[in-house]
């Protein structure tokens, strides 16, 4: 069974970069198919997809949030990470990382329906 779980700064000041990491088990993120996503819900709002990183190192990323964001990975540690620049205290939420091997449409990516897998979620909290 495959596991996620999110790891990071819970606190995080503005102008700041939020830098969190996905540690992955019981499966490889090179496992072909498969694409690896940060999302979050921000309190009292739903789903956000932010981005995604495929089996093969591809990366996407919503155009909202593009010009801020960066999905990296690390295959030795069977990791990938988010970081998210210049925060604001809207940026505070619950971030999730998530995985599913099948095709979808924009509108999929945001519904819990989609993944295969998802982490706990790490609570984030932009302020000074």
């Amino acid at each position: 069974q495959v596991q996620l779980q999110e790891s990071g700064p819970g606190l995080v000041k503005p102008s700041q970069t939020l830098s969190l990491t996905c540690t992955v088990s019981g499966g490889s993120i090179t496992t072909s198919y498969y694409a690896w996503s940060w999302i979050r819900q921000p309190p009292g709002k739903g789903l956000e997809w932010m981005g995604v990183i495929a089996y093969d190192g591809n990366t996407y990323y919503s155009p909202s949030l593009k010009s801020r964001t960066s999905i990296s990975r690390d295959t030795s540690k069977n990791q990938f990470s988010l970081q998210l620049s210049s925060v604001t205290p809207e940026d505070t939420a619950v971030y999730y990382c998530a995985a599913s091997s099948r095709s979808a449409s924009y509108s999929d990516l945001g519904t819990r329906e989609y993944y295969d897998y998802w982490g706990q979620g790490t609570q984030v909290t932009v302020s000074s």
